[in-house]
This record gives structure tokens, sequence and C-alpha cells, in this order.
């Protein structure tokens, strides 16, 4: 990334937490989560790798041809699941987003920075750029809550401890959040592009 440390490293703790809470949520007892999770931790942790700044660690070229093939694989399954959810073609672009950067990157000349400026081809990162920034508006607007009658706040006593509501690993405004932080992420490292 040719940005500053200042940038890169937030952006890796970012991307590292996201994936971290996204292997939690795969112990869900929410199928539809569960099925989700996996995906989304594989993607948190390849955007945190591909953060790192140059000057911390410069893995050999070969591991960008490696990491295109992973996340080629993780676009083919989100195509298969596609047919039943539309959900999931966010995530099809996600790893088509992954796919072309780890590309850009292996093809870049000299020692590999992790992402760099003005490698893309600019007609696939402006296109890229515009969906993920819709889907960060979309989503932020989604975060915000609805209002309810008033006093209809939550509750004492409803929570999975008291098996009266989701665990916080089930919370969907939390899933939200880490596909709205993970969008804003693909949104910085593709203006590096």
């Amino acid at each position: 990334m040719q940005a500053t440390a200042a940038l890169s490293w937030p952006l890796v703790a970012l991307c590292t937490a996201t994936g971290t809470y996204c292997l939690l949520r795969m112990r869900s007892q929410v199928a539809e989560q569960r099925r989700t999770a996996g995906g989304e931790a594989l993607m948190g942790f390849g955007m945190a790798a591909m953060a790192v700044p140059a000057a911390a660690f410069t893995p050999p070229g070969w591991v960008w041809s490696v990491c295109a093939a992973v996340f080629g694989a993780t676009a083919l399954h989100d195509l298969w699941r596609a047919r039943r959810s539309p959900h999931h073609l966010h995530h099809l672009v996600g790893a088509g987003a992954m796919v072309y950067m780890s590309l850009t990157m292996a093809g870049a000349p000299g020692p590999h920075h992790h992402m760099h400026g003005g490698s893309g081809t600019p007609v696939v990162t402006g296109v890229l750029l515009l969906y993920f920034a819709g889907y960060v508006l979309l989503s932020g607007v989604r975060l915000i809550p609805a209002a309810g009658p008033a006093g209809a706040g939550p509750t004492a006593g409803t929570g999975a401890a008291d098996g009266g509501g989701p665990g916080w690993g089930d919370r969907p405004e939390l899933a939200r959040a880490c596909r709205l932080s993970m969008g804003m992420a693909m949104v910085a490292m593709l203006l590096t592009m």
C-alpha cells in the first residue's frame, strides 16, 4: 500500500478485528450467519494481510498468486451460492476485488509493496470504487436505528444468557457493522491502486 503507516496499521487492525469477529460468528445458532461468516472472515484477514506496510513485511511475489487463486475459488463458491441468495452477489464482487488486487500486486514490478499506486486498471478500479462506496453508504444508512414507539428500548433480562434474545455473536447489527467496516477498508485499499 503506497499510503503511510498511519493509514496502513489502523486498516490492518480494523480488518483483523473484523475477521476475528466473523470467526466468532461461525459458532452462531443462526444457520445463515454460519454460512456467510467464514467467507467474511477470509475477506477480513486477506484485506489485513494486503494492508500491512511493505516496510514491516514484504512477502515473496508468489504469495499474491496464491491469494488470487484462493479468492478466485471463493468467487466461484459465491457465484454458486448467489443462485439462492442475492446477498452472495456482494460476496462475489468482494472476492473478485480481492482477486483483482492480488493479481495487481503479483504483477507489480520491483519489490512487492502491498498496494502499488497506479498499477491497477483505472476502469476496473473505478467501477469497484463506485460499487464499494455505494455499498458503504447503503450499509451506513441501514445501521441507523429505526424510530420505535416512545419508551420502546431494550428491556432488562432479554439477553441470550436469560434465554430471551440473540447472543452478541448473533446480533444482525454487529454483522452489518463488520460488513460496513470491510467495505470502508476496501474503498481505502482501492484508492491506493
